[in-house]
Order: structure tokens, then sequence, then C-alpha cells
């Protein structure tokens, strides 16, 4: 594959690549428990924050990684911290968790408590700015986010609309709001020196599993009209934005203590999400046979990059390095190659449990994951 020449990456994604949240340090989990027993205030927590966060972004620079991420550990979960940083938004305890592969996770959620809007204390931006400045000029400072989508979903979960309805008896008005909302943030993170968003997003994932719909909507759902929301409620947050602000995003089919929550080809939304949202890549889940085959990839347009999740971030087993550069050579069939990528399929932990492997088994899934785009890409 290395006898053709490639290009060179300068922006993300990167040939080699992550997704974002890393293993919780026991030292910072201890933290964070002592914080929630008032054993310690914030100002110990934050210390105690960023002195592991130092700490892991020089792991990544050791690693050779070009997108670099504070390791989301400063969240509980990848997604609920970021929506409770918004006005109008409380953090609330539903009466069920989300439903896993075998598992059942806190039941932590977000729910409105006024009209949506972002403020220049939103938490994140305190935290972007931190990591822009450890990370220096060595790197990309990569901020993830929710997607607008995904901000949506938790919304109307449940009981959660009840409150939706109060406040925004005419859904259109929500969803300018929440897309008002996004954008201002992104903004803010752009003005700090960010110029990498990515918007991690399970919504995609659940419109794949046929089951999961019936399931949950006794199939009442229209399925087209629903991508359509998301697709607007996405695009509308990320219209007009500076043109050397690159955003990607990832699309998660559900990824606690190493568990999974939905399956089926991207098929179902490849026209939709991979043909109309407009980012400038996708990373997306292909670790196992849930994720379907590399067909829908045809739907993409001409330039955009995928980023393959073809390694696996819930078990600490290394792939065969022959057998992933050999399903690189089949997506390679649908679009070039020169538009590829590789990276785990998703986050170590995209909650504070994290997933069930080591740290050494961590570094060791990136240490692979290098080799091989070294070896197919010759970075």
């Amino acid at each position: 594959m290395t006898n053709k020449t490639f290009s060179k990456r300068t922006t993300a994604p990167f040939r080699f690549d992550i997704v974002g949240s890393f293993l919780r340090p026991e030292k910072l989990k201890q933290a964070r428990a002592d914080f929630d027993a008032g054993k310690i205030d914030f100002e110990a927590l934050t210390k105690i924050e960023d002195e592991e966060i130092r700490g892991l972004v020089a792991k990544e620079k050791a690693a050779g990684l070009q997108g670099i991420t504070d390791g989301e550990f400063r969240r509980s979960y990848w997604h609920l911290d970021y929506f409770w940083g918004f006005s109008g938004v409380e953090h609330n305890t539903m009466s069920q968790g989300y439903l896993f592969h075998g598992e059942e996770t806190r039941a932590d959620s977000a729910r409105l408590n006024g009209k949506i809007r972002f403020t220049e204390n939103h938490p994140f931006l305190a935290h972007y700015k931190f990591l822009k400045e450890v990370v220096g000029k060595e790197g990309t400072a990569r901020q993830s986010i929710p997607a607008p989508a995904q901000f949506f979903a938790e919304l109307v979960r449940a009981e959660n609309e009840e409150k939706v309805n109060e406040f925004y008896p005419d859904r259109a008005e929500l969803y300018e709001d929440i897309s008002k909302a996004y954008r201002e943030s992104i903004l803010a993170f752009y003005e700090l020196g960010c110029r990498n968003i990515q918007l991690d997003d399970c919504t995609w994932g659940m419109l794949c599993d046929e089951k999961f719909w019936s399931n949950m909507a006794n199939g009442e759902y229209d399925v087209q009209a629903l991508q359509e929301l998301y697709l607007k409620l996405n695009n509308d947050a990320i219209a007009d934005l500076p043109e050397d602000l690159v955003v990607n995003t990832h699309v998660c089919r559900g990824n606690y203590h190493s568990t999974w929550a939905t399956s089926g080809g991207y098929a179902p939304v490849a026209e939709t999400l991979f043909g109309n949202e407009n980012v400038q890549g996708f990373y997306l889940e292909y670790d196992d046979d849930r994720s379907g085959g590399f067909e829908p990839l045809s739907h993409l347009p001409e330039g955009k990059q995928v980023v393959l999740g073809l390694v696996t971030s819930k078990s600490g087993k290394l792939e065969d390095k022959e057998v992933i550069k050999k399903r690189i050579a089949e997506a390679a069939k649908v679009i070039p190659l020169d538009d590829l990528c590789l990276s785990p399929q998703c986050g170590f932990a995209s909650t504070e449990e994290g997933n069930i492997l080591s740290d050494a088994e961590q570094w060791a899934k990136i240490e692979l994951i290098k080799e091989i785009a070294a070896e197919v890409w010759g970075i």
C-alpha cells in the first residue's frame, strides 16, 4: 500500500487518530468520589484534574498523536455534562438509565427548566482554554461535544418531554434555540483558539437499528422524518462558521463499560447522513459485524474523510494487524484510500466508569493503530 504517495493530513481527521476519551486514572476517580462526599472542595478537585490532564497530554504527544484531547477527564458523561452547561437545562434523575447490551447505566439525564441559552460561563470553555495552553503548538487541541441531535433526543426522552412541552409548545422554536445555543458555543470555542470541533452522535446509530426503534416506539416513529430533523439541527448549528474551523462527527452505537446499545449497518441513514451532513469527516464504528459492510460509504461526496474505527476500545485484546489492513483495503474499494484514516471505534471511557481494559492495553491499542497507519499511508 505504501508504494503510492498519499496526501499529508494537516487537519483532523488524521491518518492515526482517536475519538477522544481515555480511561480515568485512579487518582482522578478517587478525587471525584472525595468531592462528591464533601471531603475536598472544587478547587482541590480542579487541581488534581489539571495534573492528570497534563500527564495525559504528555502521553498523547509521546504517542505521536496530532489530535489531542483532555480525555474527557472533567466529565462524568460524554454528553450530559455539556448539556448541563446551558442555561435552561438542569441535571435530573430518571426512573431508568440507558439500556445497553446486558447492563443499565446510571439514571442521570438533562431536562429543561427554562428556555435554552448559551452563556459565556459554560464550564467547557474554561476546560478548553486549559487544554489549549497545555497542548501549545505541538498538536491540535480538539474539543468534542455531543451533537445537537443528541441534545434534542435527550430532551424528549421519556418523561423529559413533559418539560419540552411546557417551555416549547412550538417545536420550531425549540429547534431554533438548540442550533443557536450550539452555534454560539462553537464560536466561543473558536475565539479561544479552537480549530477542531467533534460532534459525538449516537442518534444515527440508533436509527440504523430497526429492533431498537420497534422496541422503543412500537414502530410509530417516522424514521425518515427524524433523520431530516437530526440533519437540520446539526447543519443549522454549524452553518457559516469560520473557514479554518474543522468540524467532524463521530457516529456511535453506544459505549458503556465495554457494552453496546445498537446494531445495524449504515445503509438506513447513509444517504441523509453521509450525503448531506456538512462536516468534513466521519469517525465510524467498524470494529465488529454489528456495523455492517462498507458499501454505504458510496454515498459520501468526493473529498469527505472517513475514519475507520476498526480497532475496538471495548477489549484489551490486540487485533491482528494484517486483518485490519485487509479491511482498510476493502473500504478503499468503495472510497479512495487517500480519504481514509484509522482510529479506535470509540473512546476508551465514554463515561467515568470506563471500558474493561487496562491503561497499558489502552496505549497498546493506540500504538497498534499508529503502526498500521504508517504501513498503509506511510506516515
